[in-house]
């Protein structure tokens, strides 16, 4: 293997412990989502917090290794594709660190209510509904895809 391949493992390594993050994220939100038993709820949701590590190790990987592959491979840090995938890629970031900030006190009650005798609870379920947060959490994972997108089509990259 040369050293382009290196990198393309590497940085390909990297989106799919980014996107695989994501993906799971997804489906343990959705799983809290439709339970009742807040000790189910709050069993999802920390399921979701363990997802960091892939999160942080692959936009690591992500990031260093694609920023290398433009250098190796010839393109520009100038041109628009690349632009808008670091773009999307903060947002994407940022989306996701404000919606987990903001979805932690649903956790909590969650925990809460599991210890005190483990009865749904409405709080809980609007907790869980927040429009905000299910915006910035499924954003988040959207606009992770969305680069995905931007990485394979490379438009106006010629070929």
């Amino acid at each position: 293997m040369n050293k382009y391949d290196w990198l393309l493992f590497l940085h390909m390594t990297g989106a799919f412990l980014f996107l695989g993050a994501a993906v799971v994220a997804v489906v343990f939100n959705f799983a809290a989502l439709r339970r009742e038993r807040p000790s189910e709820i709050a069993l999802l949701l920390r399921l979701i917090v363990r997802t960091t590590p892939a999160f942080g190790i692959g936009g690591l990987l992500l990031i260093v290794f694609g920023l290398w592959l433009v250098d190796d491979a010839g393109y520009g840090y100038g041109d628009a594709w690349i632009i808008a995938a670091l773009v999307l890629f903060v947002l994407s970031n940022v989306f996701g660190a404000v919606g987990g900030a903001r979805g932690k006190p649903a956790m909590e009650l969650a925990e809460s209510l599991s210890a005190e005798g483990d009865q749904p609870s409405a709080e809980l379920k609007t907790r869980l509904r927040d429009p905000l947060v299910l915006f910035l959490d499924f954003g988040a994972a959207v606009l992770g895809f969305a680069v995905l997108v931007l990485m394979i089509w490379k438009p106006g990259a010629g070929g």
